[in-house]
């Protein structure tokens, strides 16, 4: 296998440098449209781990917005799968690349959604992910595999209501992503800070944008920001944090392969959060529309998304200054293959102190880039396959959670994962 990972941002850096400690590729190519972030990475992970491993990695210039630069750097290295770590904005440019060059693909969050035109908080527009499934037919010709949604949400979610489904449930009644955290990020002198631990601009997006909800009858439907607002409670002592709904991938995912009632994602954003979310919306610096700026080199145009983005500091350096764990999973309700009513949650939690240590990343993005890691090893070994356009809930979820779950002194990536009986408790 001859990766090229597309991005060296926060989520792409923690990719290699888990990757670092597996040995089923022969190739990593970390790309970036800023060659000195790429580079970084490889002198980490040579300085970590020595040259005999960095020799299984390389640096490259990539620019993500367009296909043909995709396609070439791909074809220059060899690669076999493209591992797409930017901005779902570049998701069309990097998607049709690597089919271009004939490679399979992952990525982590799925082409761009549009609002119903006349009807936003009520009926779906152009849903997550629809381009790519209107594509599905052009990789199922060229027997490639386009893996998407493969992070940690969507993802490893996906992975654990497979599993609930096949494994633990006779009949699902909902599949509800619930995510949480009691991260703090403080400045030097100790105050808490306002500093999102992941893209600001995929989090204006998924949180701005109407939700979407799926239920058996009437398919998917949205609502509006912010809506159905409850408090779920977090294992592991982050303990009990008010959700609200949020476009998310989850829910355009799993009823494609999942028989359920309902599908929901619910994200715990937390009230200053929102405020700031709901302040943006109202002075128009979450639009991604370029206004034309006066400035000292003269007039530019900029789009306010991408300045309120620059402002913030980057996800991928706030490890330092920040504390606490973060939990994702997925909470099914519904019949036992016993027979009787249950309720479990399924889940996996990082803490920044850890991740910080071992691996120099916060633990948002690094949880986010351990899944495709494991993902991209089930395919290597053959225990994943297939061609077209696929979500994790087509594939065993057994493989992945016993190779997440297993030491890594026994070949496995040494990450637990819980499980909650609810109703006992």
């Amino acid at each position: 296998m001859r990766i090229l990972l597309v991005g060296a941002g926060g989520v792409g850096d923690a990719i290699a440098k888990i990757a670092a400690r597996r040995s089923f590729f022969d190739l990593l190519v970390v790309s970036d449209y800023d060659p000195a972030r790429a580079e970084r990475t490889v002198a980490w992970v040579r300085e970590r781990h020595g040259d005999e491993v960095a020799a299984r990695f390389a640096a490259a210039r990539i620019d993500a917005s367009d296909p043909e630069s995709v396609a070439s750097v791909a074809r220059e290295h060899g690669a076999t799968h493209v591992m797409n770590a930017v901005e779902p904005k570049f998701v069309p440019a990097v998607f049709a690349g690597a089919l271009a060059a004939g490679c399979d693909y992952l990525d982590m969050a799925m082409s761009l959604s549009e609002p119903h035109p006349t009807d936003p908080y009520a009926q779906t527009g152009v849903k997550l992910g629809d381009d790519q499934f209107a594509q599905a037919g052009d990789w199922e010709r060229a027997g490639r595999l386009a893996l998407v949604g493969m992070g940690v949400e969507p993802g490893l979610s996906d992975v654990f209501a497979r599993y609930a489904a096949d494994r633990l449930f006779s009949e699902v009644d909902e599949l509800g992503t619930r995510d949480g955290a009691n991260l703090v990020v403080r400045d030097e002198a100790g105050n808490e800070v306002f500093a999102p631990s992941f893209s600001i601009w995929t989090t204006i997006e998924e949180c701005l944008n109407p939700p979407v909800v799926w239920e058996d009858g009437d398919g998917w439907f949205t609502t509006p920001p912010f809506s159905e607002p409850e408090v779920f409670e977090f294992p592991e002592g982050i303990g009990p944090v008010e959700c609200v709904n949020v476009e998310h991938e989850e829910v355009l995912l799993m009823p494609r392969w999942i028989d359920a009632k309902r599908v929901t994602f619910k994200y715990g954003l937390g009230e200053e959060f929102i405020g700031v979310l709901r302040t943006l919306h109202l002075l128009g610096l979450d639009s991604t529309t370029p206004l034309r700026v006066r400035s000292a080199a003269g007039p530019v145009e900029v789009a306010p998304r991408d300045v309120v983005a620059a402002a913030l500091p980057d996800p991928a350096t706030i490890g330092p200054r920040m504390t606490g764990k973060t939990c994702a999973g997925v909470w099914v309700t519904g019949t036992g293959v016993d027979g009787q009513p249950r309720e479990v949650y399924l889940y996996h939690v990082a803490d920044n102190e850890w991740t910080m240590r071992e691996y120099g990343s916060q633990c948002v993005v690094w949880q986010t880039a351990l899944n495709p890691v494991i993902a991209l090893e089930l395919l290597a070994t053959g225990a994943w396959s297939g061609t077209g356009v696929l979500g994790p809930e087509a594939f065993d979820a057994d493989p992945f959670l016993e190779l997440m779950a297993r030491a890594e002194a026994d070949g496995g990536f040494g990450q637990p994962w819980g499980m909650e009986d609810r109703l006992a408790r």
